[in-house]
């Protein structure tokens, strides 16, 4: 079910059957060449995976919020930031406003940055009594940490019209484990001028699809555990 294109009626009629999932995305710089809404682009892709691959239990598919904890890329334009207490109170609230009409709620999260609300949240929503469930779409060993070859092809699947390839260009290509102290105290455009944390070369539409899969099957594998419900063939 596409929640935003429903009816109440509808809600009402599966709602309590389903588990509500909310895809969780950021308005952050993602190099010369991708769009400032790349996390919420794959966030919405996964989740939109998740729902047409499970039965038994349905799924809901909230609205993308595209607005995530982005302090790090803030010396970037167009980047918009939203503090960890802000983002912990609106999924809490999110999570109260679904308790009569869903089974759950399952957070599809596509930026790490979001990782300190999502467990204030989780806390929060768990000592309510309410079940909710985190993911987050790890990028697989070997893969860039930002806006490199990983982001680049997983957005060749979802939406090539959006990717600038003529625009790509390496960035920061040391490991991120140890750039990692240095991006916590300084932010990421001290690290790398053009915000990429990686190499987009060699991305390809055929490695975004192979990756968007594994995203998708690891999402539903964790969703089937924690509300037993049997994934459709793929």
């Amino acid at each position: 079910m596409d929640l935003a294109g429903a009816t109440w009626p509808q809600v009402e009629a599966t709602g309590r059957r389903s588990v509500l999932a909310i895809p969780l995305g950021s308005l952050e710089q993602h190099g010369p060449h991708l769009p400032l809404d790349t996390d919420s682009r794959i966030a919405g892709a996964v989740a939109d995976g998740l729902a047409r691959r499970c039965s038994g239990v349905g799924v809901a598919v909230a609205p993308v919020l595209s607005y995530g904890a982005s302090g790090e890329h803030a010396d970037f334009p167009g980047t918009l930031v939203v503090g960890h207490e802000v983002l912990a109170d609106l999924l809490v609230e999110l999570v109260r406003s679904a308790r009569g009409s869903f089974a759950g709620v399952v957070f599809v999260n596509a930026h790490g940055g979001n990782g300190e609300a999502l467990a204030l949240a989780r806390e929060r929503s768990a000592a309510e009594g309410d079940d909710v469930l985190v993911w987050r779409a790890l990028t697989p060993a070997g893969g860039d940490a930002h806006a490199g070859r990983t982001e680049t092809s997983l957005l060749l699947a979802i939406d090539p019209g959006a990717v600038r390839l003529d625009l790509a260009e390496p960035g920061c290509t040391e490991p991120i484990a140890e750039l990692l102290p240095r991006l916590r105290a300084e932010g990421v455009r001290p690290v790398s001028s053009n915000g990429v944390l990686g190499d987009p070369t060699g991305a390809s539409v055929e490695e975004g699809h192979a990756l968007l899969n594994d995203l998708v099957q690891d999402l539903v594998g964790a969703v089937s555990a924690h509300w037993s419900m049997s994934p459709s063939p793929s």
